[in-house]
């Protein structure tokens, strides 16, 4: 479990050094779990390397999210005076979420459906 936790923090490290590097564009975290998926797919990190720690640490994600929902409660008054912006922006991005996931699935069913018969 130590191997995966340093894997695990090693691609985080790796991911804010390069957020850094492109001004924090993108999360350092994010880019770190990218990185981390890339050698998992290019099987240069074998999963049952980080497969222990990966179930603790989303096992217990409720303790993690914990402060920053707490943070959030610092912050409830301008939250509350820019309400109809954010309802806007969640609503619109929950439908256009919702329509490119039934475009992506019927392309790959559509051509499945293709390759079935094409046999």
């Amino acid at each position: 479990m130590i191997k995966g936790l340093l894997l695990i923090l090693m691609f985080y490290w790796l991911g804010e050094a390069v957020s850094v590097l492109i001004n924090g564009f993108i999360p350092g975290s994010v880019i770190g779990m990218l990185f981390l998926f890339g050698c998992l797919m290019l099987k240069w990190v074998k999963p049952g390397q980080v497969r222990e720690t990966a179930k603790l640490l989303t096992g217990n994600m409720a303790l993690f999210l914990t402060p920053a929902s707490v943070g959030i409660m610092l912050y409830i008054q301008p939250l509350l005076q820019a309400i109809v912006p954010i309802a806007v922006a969640i609503v619109v991005s929950t439908t256009l979420t919702i329509l490119v996931v039934a475009l992506v699935q019927r392309f790959f069913e559509t051509r499945a459906k293709r390759k079935q018969y094409a046999k």
